[in-house]
């Protein structure tokens, strides 16, 4: 039994359409289908219900999928094991993250882990939305918030601090808010993505939490822009470290409460490098979550490129 068709039947159930498996496996879709129909004769019954809107596994095909799954896996991570003992890093790193994160943070950092690991390449996805890890066989994510649910172990790489921005120009204009309530008689820049309601929360120092409503004229899905629009003096922004730090230590931006702690979500958050739980974690993603916690984690300065 050919182990390319064992993939290419994986990855159909996982991805659902023959024109996925041969975009992501880059490969023709005449050979997806044709390899399915090879292994369904030599198994002798029907792995895949395909109809020109759907494709989903048989109670048969579910079973076998099940089976050669884990089979799959395995050889995979014994090739690898092999592999790793007598190799440097090697092959195609695939890593998702954000799209203001992966210019901002991640894009400068390639030449240096390129020239260290010069086998490895890095395929670099990049969404405001969480990608699905496991459907699109991810190596790496960089995650935000709470620590990430699922299967699936997550490395803290460093702590999440929001800073409250606006442009010189902008507050020559208006005025420098002398309390966080003040920001609600301000023109403030709205990041519009599901889980982020118009208002800030700010924690002070003896841990008092209040509660401000925003709103303005420009609201966006984009971390960077909101960036930008700021520097712009559109409105009061709140960005977290890495989309601000070379602003405020530029004089581009001013940190208006740095005597709060402040988020529109949660406290105490952090940024995540995430992993699909496998049984051998290979070399490659061991080497680049070393070399992301020493170029970022656990560094505030690191993080302002």
């Amino acid at each position: 039994m050919d182990m390319g068709s064992l993939r290419i039947f994986a990855n159909a159930v996982k991805l659902g359409s023959f024109a996925a498996v041969a975009r992501q496996m880059d490969i023709d879709p005449s050979t997806v289908s044709r390899s399915i129909t090879n292994l369904e004769t030599e198994l002798g019954f029907r792995l895949l219900q395909r109809t020109t809107r759907k494709l989903a596994p048989t109670e048969a095909g579910s079973v076998s999928f099940e089976r050669i799954h884990g089979l799959l896996d395995d050889f995979d991570s014994a090739s690898l094991e092999a592999q790793d003992l007598v190799n440097a890093p090697r092959g195609t790193m695939r890593i998702a993250a954000c799209t203001s994160f992966g210019p901002r943070v991640l894009a400068p950092l390639l030449p240096r882990l390129m020239e260290l690991y010069p086998d490895l390449s890095i395929e670099l996805l990049l969404a405001d939305h969480q990608i699905d890890i496991i459907k699109e066989e991810i190596d790496l994510a960089i995650r935000f918030g709470l620590k990430p649910k699922g299967d699936f172990v997550s490395v803290r790489l460093n702590p999440r601090r929001f800073h409250i921005c606006a442009s010189p120009g902008f507050i020559q204009q208006h005025g420098r808010p002398s309390r966080p309530e003040t920001l609600a008689e301000l023109d403030c820049i709205v990041f519009r993505i599901p889980g982020y309601p118009s208002a800030w929360k700010f924690r002070s120092d003896d841990g008092r939490v209040i509660v401000v409503p925003i709103s303005g004229k420009l609201t966006t899905l984009h971390g960077s822009t909101m960036t930008a629009s700021a520097v712009g003096g559109v409105g009061v922004a709140m960005l977290p470290d890495w989309l601000c730090g070379r602003e405020i230590d530029d004089g581009s931006l001013i940190d208006l409460f740095p005597e709060h702690e402040c988020t529109a979500t949660e406290f105490d958050t952090a940024s995540w490098l995430t992993y699909p739980n496998r049984q051998y974690l290979p070399l490659k993603v061991r080497k680049v979550i070393d070399f992301l916690q020493m170029e970022v984690g656990g560094h505030r300065q690191a993080a302002r490129f």
